[in-house]
This record gives structure tokens, sequence and C-alpha cells, in this order.
């Protein structure tokens, strides 16, 4: 057994299981991070995860990040017209994709789409005792399964990032100058007003912090699945996603929070 897994499935009710679960969760963690500077590094393994990640979660991405930008764009464009500040509806589409959409939609299908993905697999692979074969063949799960995995994403959540905030500044052009009749010179001028170099720093930080967060959550999750079959695992991989969008909208928050201290100096 896994010397940071817990022998029984943590209570809802009990709080020294939870707390038991949390530094498992923070050992297997240091356990990921060390195994990352061991060699033989598991490249294949990272580069087939990162494939599976895209696949799973490009679609949603894409049907995600186009309504929620024209939302924003449209609740933004009527409020900079209420003040007679129009010409700056650039700015605020890129702050806001760069800022907080991107990230936040991350969040939203890292979780939702990858995360659950890579936990079914491993709770598949625990459920049939593979994981328990790989440790009697003296692999170590962690550096052959979860390393790779945590890596790939958040490798894919900074692509995603990347992505999302591409379709919400173009999306906001095309949204704000054909519909709001915004003048498209005075958009694009804006786009720099707010948004530079390091709040497109701290915004691919968010993001592959995101993708690390969730990623040991699944993980984590998909190997303490200890018994019950198919019905652990489905319950697992719905902890996942609670877990970590908890995890993640925290994160959210205090990384901000230091971004524009770091941005205001």
């Amino acid at each position: 057994m896994l010397r940071w897994s817990p022998e029984t499935p943590a209570s809802d009710r009990d709080v020294s299981n939870a707390l038991v679960a949390v530094g498992g969760l923070f050992m297997m963690s240091v356990d990921a991070v060390k195994f990352i500077f061991h060699r033989p590094f598991q490249a294949r393994e990272f580069l087939e995860q990162s494939v599976f990640i895209v696949r799973v979660a490009l679609l949603p991405t894409m049907l995600v990040a186009v309504p929620l930008t024209v939302l924003v764009n449209f609740t933004l464009n009527i409020l900079l017209r209420e003040l007679g500040a129009a010409d700056l509806s650039g700015a605020g589409a890129a702050f806001g994709a760069v800022t907080q959409v991107g990230p936040i939609v991350t969040v939203l299908v890292v979780a939702g789409a990858g995360a659950t993905a890579m936990c079914a697999d491993l709770g598949a692979r625990t459920v049939r005792d593979e994981i328990a074969a790989l440790e009697v063949l003296g692999i170590n799960p962690v550096q052959r399964l979860v390393t790779p995995r945590i890596l790939a994403a958040g490798l894919v959540a900074l692509l995603l990032n990347s992505l999302v905030v591409i379709i919400g500044v173009g999306g906001g052009y095309v949204f704000s100058v054909f519909v709001q009749d915004v003048n498209p010179g005075a958009f694009a001028g804006g786009i720099t007003l707010l948004t530079g170099v390091p709040e497109l720093i701290i915004s691919g930080i968010k993001a592959a912090l995101f993708g690390l967060i969730a990623g040991i959550v699944a993980c984590y999750r998909g190997l303490t699945v200890r018994r019950g079959g198919a019905q652990a695992v489905g319950n697992a991989v719905n902890e996942t996603v609670v877990y970590a969008f908890m995890a993640l909208f925290v994160v959210n928050v205090v990384v901000t929070a230091i971004g524009i201290q770091f941005t205001a100096n």
C-alpha cells in the first residue's frame, strides 16, 4: 500500500480522517514533485496524457469560452456606454479575458473534464488491482502514473488559458465592433491600455497552478479508491469535481490578490 494512502475510506463526519486525507494529498504531492527530477522520466506517458486531456477538454473549452466572452463584453459595453467611455471596451475585454475569463474557464474545463477523466482512469486501475500489481513489480505508481499526469494537466491548462484569451479578445472585438458599433480602431488601441506582460505572466501562472492542483486532486482520489467497484469510482469522480473546484477558486482569489499587488508595484 502506498505510504500516504489511508487504510480505510474517509468518512464525511470524521474530522480525523479528513485531516488524514489532506495529509495524504500533501504527501503524494511531495512525492510527485520529487519524481519530476528522478530518472527515468515517463516522457511517453506525459505526452499520451497531454494528448488525452486536450482531446477531452478542447471542445468544452471553446463551448464555454465563447458564450462567457459574449456575456462579459455585452455587460461591460453597456456600462461603458452609460459612462460615455465606449472606446475603452478593448481595454476591458483584454483585461477581463486575461485576468479572469481565461483562468476561470480553465478551472471549469480542467477540473470538470480533464481531472474527472484522469480520476476515472486511475480509479478503475485501482479497483482492478493494477496499482497493487505495479507495486509488487517494484514500480512506483507515483513516478509511473501520477507525475506525468500532473505535469500534463498543468501544461494543457496553460495552453487552454492561451486559447481562451485569444477567443476572449477576438470574440470581444467581433461582438463589440459588429454588434454594438464600437469603433474598431479604438477597440484595438485600448487592448494594451490595462493589459501588459505582467498580467499575461500572472494569468499563465494561475492557469498552470489550476492544472497542477486539479491533476493532484484527481490522481489522489483515483488512487485511494478502495472498495465498492464502479460505484466507488463514480463517487471518487464526483468528489474530484467538488474538491478541485473548491481548491481552484480559493487559489484564484489568492493568486489574483498577489498579482494585483505585484502589478501595482
